[in-house]
């Protein structure tokens, strides 16, 4: 297939993808229909069921490729020496999520924390999507353990911690902010900075005497 036939269908399929993403967050997945994702694409029945198969299909897709970014930047993180401390990491990786296209509503702010928390309340009644998420959440924690790795061994961190601990939690910390900024609204980034950076700072007291 040409190169520019492969375009338009990758194309297609991300225009596809964000109309659901907009039309989910919006009104959640059981008040949308997949008439309601047509007309938000503004494209035919075919043109979208040639991609995928209906709803179920269009959450997992969207799902995929939002914790496929978060990997991603993640892994380019583990492959600096030492990697970048986890404050600025944590940053950086939020903003790519938050930037990332589609935006909700006039006022441009992301769509995809609020997308994620409808995400984890279908996660608990949907054992497919459970199964997605799980195995997308095990592949980001990888990365990360190799970047707690990368601490310890530059003397950055305690080394006699569990990697797998330090790489949940970094992960909960980012669940969070997505979780504060879909309830709460925009909340900015630079007061999870800070708030890592504070607690980075901290001395242990045993270490102390």
């Amino acid at each position: 297939m040409p190169r520019v036939s492969q375009e338009r269908l990758d194309a297609r399929r991300r225009q596809i993808l964000d109309a659901a993403a907009r039309c989910f967050a919006r009104n959640g997945f059981h008040a949308t229909s997949m008439q309601d994702v047509l007309k938000e694409a503004d494209l035919s029945a075919g043109a979208v069921y040639r991609y995928f198969s209906g709803k179920e299909e269009l959450i997992a897709a969207i799902v995929g490729a939002v914790l496929g970014e978060v990997r991603e930047s993640f892994e380019e993180a583990a492959l600096q020496s030492p990697p970048p401390p986890p404050d600025v990491l944590i940053g950086a990786v939020l903003r790519r999520i938050l930037n990332r296209e589609p935006v909700l509503g006039e006022a441009g702010e992301s769509l995809y924390p609020r997308l994620m928390v409808q995400v984890w309340a279908e996660t608990l009644r949907n054992p497919e999507l459970h199964a997605i998420l799980e195995d997308g959440f095990a592949q980001v924690r990888k990365p990360w353990i190799k970047i707690v790795e990368g601490y310890q061994d530059a003397g950055m961190m305690r080394a006699d911690i569990p990697a797998l601990s330090v790489a949940r939690t970094m992960v909960a910390l980012a669940q969070g902010f997505a979780a504060q900024y879909a309830l709460f609204g925009d909340v900015p980034i630079q007061v999870v900075e800070l708030g890592v950076k504070a607690l980075m700072s901290m001395e242990d007291k045993d270490d102390r005497n």
